[in-house]
């Protein structure tokens, strides 16, 4: 299995019968697996979708917007939950790019992806049932 570090970036293998939990980056030397979502930019985006073998659920978001910021202490506490899923966080006001490319058009956007393809997206803020809901329907499509 293959997972970049949440760190530096670097792409790591996870050989079989080590979990994420218990790797280290052979670059930096940090846990490649992160309990708190990392934050992404348009340098940064493709590499972490693209390069991880583990499914990423992404919140596109903005400073400005209220219903992301209600949002994000929740978002924040089901990464902390999570063992076998990423999560990452782009502001789309700093990455205009990448957010023109996933065509978000309402922020909060959480897309779930795996090995670089969307799976599913939903828009607007979510409670923590909604999003755990949602993460299961999203899992259950793999």
């Amino acid at each position: 299995m293959h997972i970049v570090c949440s760190s530096c970036a670097a792409i790591n293998r996870i050989p079989q019968g080590k979990t994420t939990a218990e790797a280290n980056c052979g670059k930096c030397k940090k846990p490649v697996f992160s309990s708190k979502p990392v934050n992404l930019d348009d340098a940064s985006f493709d590499r972490y979708i693209e390069k991880n073998d583990l499914p990423i659920i992404v919140d596109f978001w903005a400073d400005w917007c209220g219903p992301c910021k209600a949002m994000a202490p929740t978002f924040t506490k089901v990464a902390a939950e999570s063992t076998d899923l990423l999560f990452a966080k782009l502001d789309t006001q700093h990455a205009e790019k990448t957010g023109t490319q996933v065509r978000i058009r309402s922020i909060p956007t959480l897309i779930f992806f795996h090995k670089g393809v969307e799976i599913e997206r939903i828009s607007g803020a979510l409670n923590e049932h909604q999003l755990k809901q949602f993460i299961v329907q999203c899992v259950d499509k793999l």
